[in-house]
């Protein structure tokens, strides 16, 4: 079996890879975040005039010859080889007949446990929005944020202890809300400062979330090895890392107790695994990240099941709605998707990552860029949101 064709696939915001072999039987991956994709598609294109010729079986030797076979790295070419290294994964199992799990060593568990994603505006929307998600059966919430999700076009123009204040009481009515059946887990998206998170995580203990993510901006593990050294709550980080190198750093310093592993930047599945792998003789498990389609939800799914060291999984909502056409959906763009049940997510036995996108998914879903958005304070400056 030899690859004939590697394509880019552009649908909304998103960017998939599509390999096809002269054997009929093709695969399809994800990469990427929201930034730089049409840099990523041409990536992919690129790596696929290496692929042409080649055995789609031989993933692990074109895995490396991707990350190491020329100088750099960065988000762009990472994305490329996750979904390039996703669609090889998928061509693997239709090849054998069996899902992708099953082909990494078989599954430590039956079903995933997943956290969704709620967002609010205000106090009332993030009330009605966690209610929305109790009665669908999550026991486990996320994505969450004290300091509500207020569009980017909003000037900032709040005193330190106002802030404080309304978020730490925020967190307490999130709980309140919840009950004590339902996991919380706080996405604080980088919004404080190292002696502000301090403080902030000393007052919301009793509300005993399972996480507390990204407290500081990434980049600076030190930083974050303090935050996590004075803190009594657990912190989970690394969304935006991109290889084994950068988390075996963030390991040492000691700056995470859970490792938020990207499979749409990291390598893919392969990538991934080895991230795992190093962060098993730390004792340190991974809560995957996921901002995407079903895709490479469907491929988090088969990772999942493989590895020892899972905690929890974020399982991105199917019916968000895309940019290119609000009356559509990611779950529109394929033709199955993985389904939550009872804030659980049950094994796939389709051969490969058991999904694929719609034949005129370019045509019905046109290419769309996210703009670049950012929200200022009050004098001007710029405000991480």
């Amino acid at each position: 079996m030899k690859i004939t064709n590697v394509n880019a696939v552009r649908a909304d915001c998103y960017c998939f890879a599509k390999i096809e072999t002269d054997e009929g039987i093709y695969g399809i991956g994800e990469g990427g975040t929201f930034g730089a994709v049409n840099a990523m598609a041409a990536q992919i294109v690129y790596f696929g005039e290496y692929l042409i010729g080649k055995d789609p079986l031989q993933i692990e030797q074109h895995w490396q010859t991707m990350f190491r076979g020329h100088y750099f790295r960065g988000a762009t070419i990472m994305g490329a080889i996750s979904a390039i290294d996703v669609a090889l994964w998928d061509i693997a199992g239709k090849y054998y007949g069996l899902p992708v799990w099953k082909l990494l060593g078989g599954k430590c568990r039956d079903k995933v446990r997943v956290y969704c994603h709620v967002y609010g505006k205000t106090n009332e929307e993030l009330k009605e929005n966690i209610l929305k998600k109790k009665e669908m059966g999550y026991n486990a919430l996320g994505h969450l944020s004290p300091f509500l999700d207020e569009p980017k076009e909003m000037i900032y123009d709040r005193t330190h202890v106002r802030n404080m204040i309304d978020s730490i009481d925020r967190v307490y009515m999130m709980r309140e809300v919840m009950g004590d059946d339902i996991d919380l887990c706080l996405e604080m998206h980088r919004r404080m400062l190292p002696g502000e998170a301090v403080a902030f995580i000393d007052q919301i203990r009793d509300t005993k979330p399972l996480f507390v993510e990204d407290p500081i901006p990434p980049g600076n593990n030190e930083a974050m090895a303090s935050v996590r050294s004075r803190s009594k709550l657990p912190i989970a980080t690394g969304e935006r890392l991109h290889t084994i190198f950068e988390f075996e750093d963030l390991l040492k310093n000691g700056a995470a107790d859970y490792l938020r592993v990207s499979l749409d930047t990291v390598g893919g599945i392969t990538g991934a695994r080895k991230i795992a792998a190093m962060a098993e003789a730390y004792y340190t498990p991974l809560v995957p990240h996921n901002p995407l389609t079903p895709v490479i939800t469907a491929a988090e799914m088969q990772f999942c099941a493989s590895i020892g060291n899972l905690l929890i999984c974020e399982y991105p909502d199917p019916d968000i709605k895309l940019f290119c056409d609000p009356n559509q959906t990611t779950a529109d763009m394929v033709t199955t998707y993985p389904k939550m049940k009872d804030g659980y997510v049950e094994l796939s036995e389709e051969p490969g990552i058991g999904i694929d996108l719609i034949p005129d998914i370019e045509e019905r879903f046109p290419q769309t860029e996210v703009q670049i958005n950012r929200r200022l304070n009050k004098d001007g400056s710029l405000r991480d949101q």
